[in-house]
């Protein structure tokens, strides 16, 4: 597969299968993270990879206890509406029921942080794909990271005060016969592009 490759037939996958992820192919990904542009290179982005089930299982009921308590009006991104409303109805998927999470954190100093970490999340997303995984980016990390019970909890596994979670992916085998990411390309919204010259 070559780069073009990864990114056409990078999808988001939102079913996973009980298997765990080989400690290299982590690794691996992982230091696509690394590989990432960083303004200035600062290099502040920070990465907590949590494969401890009873950990995801207890960051998925702060998520859900967290939306179930918030409210929304007309002008709410309409993604963190759905979070809310599933989670008040106790239909809420926060990671998916990935084998790994992988957190993702920069300084909140830093006036790249997001951007950061957006490209580090990108290249993460597509090593993974390169490796026959799948992922599946959770903004909804960031939505949530004034919540001190968030907060606090994250923080026994090394986020700082310092520190803006900026987002997390959801890595393993995709829940498919083949175990294969689901590649199948579909209609996409075009971009705007304008060429000059």
């Amino acid at each position: 597969m070559n780069t073009l490759e990864a990114i056409a037939t990078r999808c988001s996958t939102r079913r996973f299968a009980n298997r765990s992820v080989e400690q290299e192919k982590l690794d691996a990904i992982v230091t696509a993270a690394g590989q990432a542009p960083s303004g200035g290179n600062f290099r502040g982005c920070h990465l907590v990879v949590i494969r401890d089930a009873k950990v995801l299982n207890h960051l998925a009921e702060i998520a859900t206890e967290c939306f179930a308590e918030m409210t929304y009006d007309e002008n709410t991104y309409q993604s963190k509406k759905n979070s809310i409303n599933l989670s008040r109805k106790g239909l809420y998927e926060f990671y998916y029921h990935a084998p790994v999470l992988i957190v993702v954190a920069d300084q909140k100093s830093h006036p790249n942080a997001m951007a950061d970490s957006a490209c580090a999340l990108e290249n993460m997303m597509l090593a993974a794909n390169e490796l026959d995984l799948g992922s599946c980016w959770i903004n909804q990390m960031h939505w949530l990271e004034e919540d001190a019970r968030l907060r606090d909890y994250l923080e026994q596994f090394g986020i700082t005060k310092e520190e803006t979670i900026t987002g997390s992916l959801a890595v393993g085998y995709a829940d498919r016969e083949d175990g294969l990411p689901n590649r199948k390309p579909f209609a996409k919204a075009p971009l705007r592009v304008d060429y000059v010259g």
